[in-house]
């Protein structure tokens, strides 16, 4: 079975050429099946490059995926149309009575700012409360991972010079992990941040395992032993130009000290298209999300008593 979207979201074109399966609305609504309900609170300016990076990875499942899209507040973003956000998001505020099987909240660009200094802090904070009662299981990418570790456990992020970007290889610390089943022995992912968190620190955490981690690129993955929390640093569903994009725009910015991405351009000359080494492992990534942590045992009956149920305090 496909992700189901809305007939008209730009990102059910660009899917559909690139053969990915998806169903539209309309056709979904004749299937008399429970699908998977999973929220994407997106945080990046450029919503639609995100959304359609996110419904890519999405897609390679037997589930039925009905897909919500979600915004933290109501203020116009300079990078994606008015119109696009009134009639393909709803606000957070709007779905905080309701359920969901799985939640990703995506990455956000405030490397450099302390998180009280963040004009939503305390809306994000509200929604990692919310998703403790009313989601079966979340993935926090990038700076949202480093966001809720800091709110759930008091675990603050250290920031680095100059920005960690790249690909880099990657190891699964646990062959019989179901998140990582199917991992080769050592695989690609695209980083682009300054943040980090020591190894350590996430193993002063009894709930938190260590699941992949890159030699170069420190933790990768983690996630709470009930499954409900996942953690990613890193960038799977980045399109192979992304970080060529990211590039350009640190060279034009006055505020920021380009650094070329490592192992990404062929011959390290960026007049040389770079090839996609890592989609494989991302789509299998949350392939294994949706099939483990949310699908196998999120309630049929899909409310808040039943989600405790299965995530009690």
């Amino acid at each position: 079975m496909p992700i189901k979207i809305p007939d008209q979201l730009p990102a059910l074109d660009i899917l559909g050429d690139e053969n990915i399966f998806v169903m539209s609305e309309h056709r979904a609504i004749n299937q008399d099946i429970r699908p998977m309900k999973v929220a994407i609170l997106n945080l990046m300016p450029n919503k639609i490059e995100t959304e359609v990076q996110i419904l890519r990875m999405l897609s390679n499942t037997p589930l039925q995926v009905n897909i919500d899209l979600i915004r933290i507040h109501n203020e116009a973003s300079k990078n994606t149309p008015k119109e696009h956000l009134e009639n393909f998001y709803r606000l957070f505020d709007d779905v905080k009575d309701e359920q969901y099987d799985g939640l990703i909240i995506t990455g956000a660009p405030l490397a450099l700012l302390d998180y009280s200094q963040v004009t939503f802090w305390h809306k994000i904070c509200e929604v990692f409360d919310w998703a403790e009662k009313n989601v079966t299981s979340t993935m926090f990418s990038c700076w949202a991972a480093h966001a809720a570790l800091y709110y759930h456990y008091g675990i603050n992020r250290h920031l680095r010079t100059k920005k960690l970007s790249g690909i880099f290889e990657h190891f699964p610390t646990d062959n019989k992990e179901q998140l990582t089943r199917g991992f080769d022995e050592s695989f690609n992912v695209p980083h682009s941040r300054y943040g980090y968190i020591d190894k350590v620190d996430y193993l002063s955490v009894p709930n938190i395992k260590v699941l992949a981690e890159s030699k170069q690129a420190g933790v990768y993955l983690a996630a709470s032993k009930n499954k409900q929390q996942v953690y990613l640093t890193g960038h799977p569903e980045y399109d192979t130009t992304t970080l060529h994009d990211e590039y350009l725009r640190d060279l034009t910015a006055l505020t920021c000290e380009a650094k070329m991405p490592k192992n990404y351009f062929p011959e390290g000359n960026p007049n040389i298209p770079a090839k996609n080494s890592w989609r494989s492992h991302g789509s299998l990534l949350f392939t294994n999300w949706l099939n483990y942590y949310v699908y196998q045992i999120t309630p049929y009956q899909l409310d808040a008593d039943n989600i405790h149920a299965i995530n009690p305090e």
